[in-house]
């Protein structure tokens, strides 16, 4: 891919991350893109190589991608309240806790802009990690937010016995279970992080080295 459509297509995918930040994270106490920036900073920490610092990056862009009639994930408020006491207030009834399949939107958006298959397969699995995983150490479904709780039924609940064999069997097996652990832990208020724009040069040279020529959404 050129330099000039790479550069466009980051500023487009910036602005996705920036203009979805704006709205409310249910059940979280940080912004959208600090969860996203907290994620892809733990990546760089463990020496990841860029994609998969991207993917961790990109994990939830899925979430702003999509239009405003989107089927949500709805849930009362009353029960996200009891599991995270506070997480929501006034007299709000109905809270959503995210876009329904959005790991596939978001990965499928990361295909067509000429993202790596490895970058999209590592956004697309956080979803089906979290299954994997509530079913494969129940405790695991215990450390888990509010709103990851209540969005699990949306998922499709834990794994069968035979779902878990087949991930496991999955060559990107350990990667795809690293990002659900960065994105588990990356919800801290107030810590400090490299800022969006730190990643600018790393995406447009991973976009430079695809072989598709995609065109700047």
């Amino acid at each position: 891919m050129d330099q000039a459509t790479s550069e466009k297509i980051v500023d487009n995918v910036f602005k996705v991350l920036i203009e979805g930040s704006k709205q409310d994270y249910i059940g979280e106490r940080i912004s959208q893109l600090e969860h996203c920036l907290q994620a892809a900073s733990q990546a760089l920490d463990a020496s990841a190589d860029d994609e998969t610092v991207l993917a961790a990056l990109l994990h939830d862009i899925g979430q702003f991608t999509t239009s405003p009639d989107q089927k949500q994930m709805l849930c009362d408020a009353a029960a996200l309240n009891e599991i995270d006491p506070g997480a929501v207030g006034g007299e709000t009834k109905q809270i959503s806790v995210g876009v329904t399949g959005h790991e596939r939107i978001g990965a499928e958006y990361l295909r067509k802009l000429g993202f790596s298959d490895k970058v999209a397969a590592l956004v697309e699995s956080h979803v089906p990690v979290k299954r994997y995983l509530t079913a494969k150490y129940p405790e695991y479904y215990e450390s888990l937010s509010g709103a990851s709780k209540l969005s699990l039924k949306y998922q499709g609940g834990p794994y069968t016995a035979e779902q878990v064999a087949a991930f496991e069997a999955d060559p990107l097996y350990n990667l795809k279970v690293q990002i659900r652990q960065w994105d588990d832990a990356a919800k801290v208020v107030g810590l400090e992080v490299p800022t969006l724009e730190s990643y600018r040069s790393m995406a447009i040279k991973h976009l430079m080295q695809q072989p598709k020529q995609a065109t700047a959404a």
